[in-house]
Parts: structure tokens; sequence; C-alpha cells
């Protein structure tokens, strides 16, 4: 080995080498990114190489060249790996916004021991390598300097394989930089690493806008909801008028569940009974859309009928705007008060903060639970104890109020205890689709016992209640599994027919049943504020009331795909929503298309800019965060 790295050029090659072979590695075992042709074959196996040689050939400007070339071997494989991770976990990407949710990853212990993989080694053999060779050169290095036309030659040749690799990139895929909904594009075209330094690019650009923005950015966004407005239903409009709204979260809860039998048992039989129950409304083709925020863009888009972001959470990053939240405007319009009850503790997602701003009266988070012993498992309280010692909160409540529960146990990766399981996991060989089934019985159980709860203390029959799901609970990663569940290979179409999640409104007194219109998580705010007697149409809601006859089905995803009862539009591909047949594109494909990109673009600029606070509504008031305080504690004081 003495004789082979004779210089610091030979071991800078060394560590080319390895960097691009794992991580060429990793992209074709660890991610789904969907080659489809030899250019997308030949571009995963270039695009390592021009980080490689453009990242580690900074190393060789430093008289130490060999220590920077392991520090810089370092960062990169800590890039990939980090990727690795959190492909496994939400089958997406790293942004540099989701690195600053940290008040989120102490409570992600289990998850990501759960997470890793014994070969995970191999993306860390190199660095083995790299140590080894440097201790050993480390005496004839020393002073050993590469001269810097080489280095410059080295870089120049690392910025042309980048030009070739993003040529043709462009090539086979028009304005990949300009149009990059999908993180997966740009990964499979581009490689982690450069796609590291475009998000880093992006997301400064992004935190420009808000410094930047004035009312004037305000108007295009009003003309688009105002013409996307859809105004009431004559038949609900008001039904719900006075009561109060109980809003139940079913955590990771998918709607392929209702109706499923597991070796001949109902998975969900209290949910099922609700389906199929006509004093409740039960939305069949209702979708998740969900980006990296996950539970807080499902929270950000129910409670403000606002997108979550394409990078990172909302609930983080913007966490001091100005929103027009369900809070503030019940309380204002209708001197609601109101209350999340979560058992968790209240930073996680930057919910005390945030609540503040959306003005949330009282935050009873894992503060105000009894935490001891067998009571939590994996992210905080169990469903059964958190349901139980909600009743008393919800009691202490003034009525009118606005109540939001949170579940928790139906959480990857859907762990319980033995004694509280009730039904036999699948058996499909995949450990986190075999337990969901679990989990999501004993939700179902706490959820049915709830509902006996409330009706005994007299809260069941004045309050409108909401019951939904937040996103998937499995991910594309279990295809495979899910195939045996579903009895059918699980295509992208069908993926994109799974991210249905359920959506049940009860209001007393108004006939349910089901009902078959497209919507999503975006349209409930709207659809809510109708049935308690308040015209949307003065708020900037990029979401339209599910009932009202000029509902807009065409549901945007987060990465600009989309389904609608006739189109379904992923990747680039449409598909007859019906039969799931490819079809050719047609003009008014092409037009929901381009309006979903329009939506998603003006939500984003919202929220980049933090628009709302030019926006004002009659009557109302800017929400005044320095009223609110949250934690058990802080309330006793």
């Amino acid at each position: 080995m003495n004789r082979l790295f004779l210089k610091p050029l030979h071991f800078f090659a060394l560590a080319v080498i390895l960097v691009w072979l794992k991580s060429y590695i990793a992209y074709l075992t660890e991610f789904q990114l969907g080659i489809n042709n030899a250019m997308q074959t030949f571009l995963l196996f270039l695009n390592p190489l021009s980080s490689a040689v453009l990242f580690l050939g900074l190393a060789l400007f430093s008289k130490r060249s060999g220590r920077w070339i392991l520090v810089f071997s370092t960062i990169m494989t800590l890039i990939l790996y980090s990727n690795i991770l959190y492909y496994r976990f939400f089958n997406d990407f790293v942004t540099l916004p989701t690195l600053f949710q940290t008040s989120n990853a102490g409570h992600l212990g289990g998850s990501i021991a759960d997470l890793t993989e014994w070969h995970d080694v191999i993306y860390f053999a190199d660095l083995v390598i790299l140590a080894v060779v440097l201790w050993m050169k480390r005496k004839e290095w020393k002073l050993q300097v590469t001269p810097k036309r080489k280095v410059l030659a080295i870089l120049a040749a690392g910025a042309v394989i980048f030009a070739v690799n993003l040529g043709l990139a462009e090539a086979d895929r028009p304005q990949l930089l300009s149009r990059a909904f999908d993180r997966n594009y740009l990964i499979k075209y581009l490689g982690a690493y450069n796609y590291t330094v475009y998000d880093a690019i992006q997301t400064v650009k992004n935190e420009k806008q808000s410094a930047f923005a004035s009312s004037d950015d305000l108007t295009n966004v009003e003309n688009y909801t105002k013409s996307h407005y859809a105004a009431p239903n004559e038949e609900y409009f008001g039904k719900a008028k006075g009561m109060n709204v109980i809003k139940i979260h079913l955590e990771s809860f998918q709607t392929f569940l209702i109706d499923y039998k597991l070796n001949g048992q109902e998975v969900t039989p209290f949910l099922n009974s609700l389906a199929h129950n006509n004093e409740y409304m039960y939305f069949d083709n209702f979708f998740h859309q969900t980006g990296q925020g996950k539970t807080a863009d499902a929270e950000l888009m129910m409670d403000t009928s606002l997108f979550g972001l394409p990078q990172g959470s909302a609930f983080v990053l913007k966490g001091r705007n100005t929103y027009q939240a369900a809070p503030a405007i019940l309380n204002q319009k209708a001197g609601y008060t109101s209350a999340v009850l979560h058992g968790d503790y209240k930073t996680f997602w930057n919910r005390n903060e945030i609540y503040k701003q959306m003005g949330v009266d009282t935050f009873f988070d894992a503060s105000y639970y009894n935490m001891e012993g067998d009571r939590k498992i994996n992210y905080g309280l169990k469903d059964k104890p958190f349901f139980e010692e909600s009743i008393p909160m919800l009691q202490s409540m003034e009525q009118p109020f606005y109540a939001h529960l949170m579940t928790l146990t139906n959480h990857f990766p859907f762990v319980m205890d033995e004694g509280d399981a009730t039904i036999e996991p699948a058996t499909t060989g995949d450990g986190t689709v075999d337990r969901y089934f679990q989990t999501a019985r004993y939700m179902d159980e706490a959820l049915q016992s709830f509902f006996v709860d409330l009706k005994k203390a007299g809260l069941y029959d004045n309050s409108m209640i909401l019951i939904y799901g937040d996103h998937y609970g499995i991910s594309e990663n279990h295809n495979k599994a899910m195939a045996q569940i579903m009895g059918e290979e699980i295509t992208d179409f069908k993926n994109a027919q799974l991210q249905r999640v359920p959506l049940f409104i009860h209001v007393p007194g108004v006939k349910g049943g089901v009902k078959h219109q497209y919507g999503g998580e975006i349209d409930v705010l709207p659809t809510m504020l109708h049935l308690l007697g308040i015209d949307n149409k003065e708020f900037i809601q990029f979401g339209t009331d599910l009932l009202s006859p000029e509902h807009d089905e065409v549901v945007a995803f987060r990465n600009g795909d989309f389904v609608s009862p006739k189109y379904t539009s992923i990747d680039g591909t449409y598909y007859d929503s019906k039969t799931g047949a490819t079809l050719e594109p047609t003009a008014d494909m092409q037009a929901a298309k381009k309006k979903v990109a329009d939506q998603l673009s003006f939500s984003d600029q919202v929220l980049y800019g933090d628009l709302l606070r030019f926006h004002d509504i009659e009557g109302m008031e800017p929400v005044d965060p320095t009223q609110y305080q949250y934690g058990k504690e802080t309330a006793e004081e």
C-alpha cells in the first residue's frame, strides 16, 4: 500500500472512486427513483462523479489535503446516509429546512433505530479505508502540496462533468431546475450532493421573499382565491351553527383500512360502522396532501386551507407568520373558545409557537396527562388513556368550543405492548406493514370508547364531529408487502389511489351517507366554516367547500401531481382515474396540471412572503401571539 499512494493526488483519486461507488450503490438499492431509459441510467451512474471531484478537489488547496479529503468525505457520507434514513421513513429526501426541525429529533430515537440495516456499514467503509491510508502516509504527506494549476485543472474537470450531466438531464427532463416540484427528479438526474447545494440555494431565495414582500404581492393571490371560491350549498349552510366542533386526528390512517378484513376479522369495526351510518357523512375519495411536514402539514391545511411548503415544515419554518386560522376565525366571528389536545409535548413540530399565531386558547399537551409507566409508547401517550383523560378537559372548556384531538399510537414504526393487541398481525414478512393493523385496531377501539364517554358527558348531541386521517401510514418502500395485502401489484397509479385517507363529518340532525366527490385536506376549513354559517369568501383559502355544487374536484399533491374523478397525473404520465389505463395528454389534462401548479405556487407565495400580514378582513383583528402561553405549569401560575 505504501507504493500505491505516493502522493496526495493518489489519495484524492481513491476517495473519489469510493464516494462514487457507494453513492451509486445507494441510488440503486435504497431509493425508488423510477429509472425509465438508458439516459437516466447513465446519469444516475455519472452524477456522483462531478460532486466527488468538485467537493473533494477543494481539499487539495490545503497543505493538509489528506485530512481535509477525509473531512469532506465524511460530510458527503453524512449527506448520503441522512437521505437514506429519511427516505426509509418518509419516502422523500432531506431538505435544508428539515435540518432546522431539531425540536423533533429527540422523539425519533426509536424510529431511527428501526430504520437502520446491518448492510449500512458499507456506507462508512470508505471512511475506514481512507483513515487507515492517511495514518500510514501521515509523515510523507506532511509537507506535500499539490500545485494550484493541477488543483484548478481538477476542479475545471469536475465543472465540465457537471455541465455535461446537467445538459443531458435538461435534454431528458426540460426545465428540471425551474420546475422542480419533485425531489425524486433532482436526485435521479443530479445526485444527492448536487441536490443538496441546489436545495440550499433555493432555501436562501425563499427566505429573502419575506423580507422583500409587500402588499402588492397579495393582489394576484387574492384574484386567484376569489376566482376559485365555491359558494356554499344552501342545504347545508349554517346547519351546525352554534355547535361545538370536535375534530379528531387519526394518525397515519389510510382509507384502505375501512371495511378491510385481516384473517376474516374487521380491522376497524367502529370506523366501519360510521362509514355505513346515515348520521355520518363519509367521504371515500378524500386524499391527504401533505409534504415533508406530514402531520404538521395536515394540521396547517385543515386549520388554514394553505398548503404545506415544498421544503420542510411551515410549522417550524414559518411559525411566526400571520395566519387566518380556524381558532381565530371562530373566536372573532362566532365567539368560540379553542383548544388542541395531544399526548405529546408542546415543542414537537414547534406547536407551542405556531399555535399562538393561530389563536389557539389552550394547548393541553403531555404536561396535562399522566405519562407514567406503560401509559405511553413510541411518540407519546397511548390513545385509550389519551381519550379517557381528554373528557374532563373538554368539559372544562367554555362552549361553544373548537377542540382538536390528536392520536398517536398508530404511528410508524407501529409498535405496541403485547397486552394491547386484540388482532393478530399480518404475515407479509414486513414488520412495519404487519404491525400496522394492530395499532389501527387499537386506535379504533380507543375512538369507540371516546364516543361512549362523549355521550355520557353530554357533549355528543350538541357537537359537530370531524374525523380525518392525516397522511399515509405505509410508504412506497413497502409496496411488495402491500401487494400481498391488496392482492394486486402496487403501481404508480395504485399508489396514488392509496393516498386516500378517511374524512367523516357528523352534524346532529343532518342526514349523512357516503359522499363520492373528490377532495383533500385543503378543502376541510371552507367546508367546516360553511356548515357553521360563516362564509369563507373574504379569507385567503385555497380549498373549496366539499358540499358545494361548485367544489373543485382536482386534488393537488404537494409535488405537483394530482387526482380527479376523470384523470390522475403522476410523474408526467396521465391515467384514467377509473381504470388506471395510461392516456395521451389532452388540453383538459394539461389545463388541470397548470391549475395545480398555480394553486401550489400562490400558496407558497403566501407562506414565504408572510402575505397575510397585509390582508385586512372586516370585523377581524390580527392575532396577538403574546396573549397566549402553553403548558400546565404556565396555566397554574
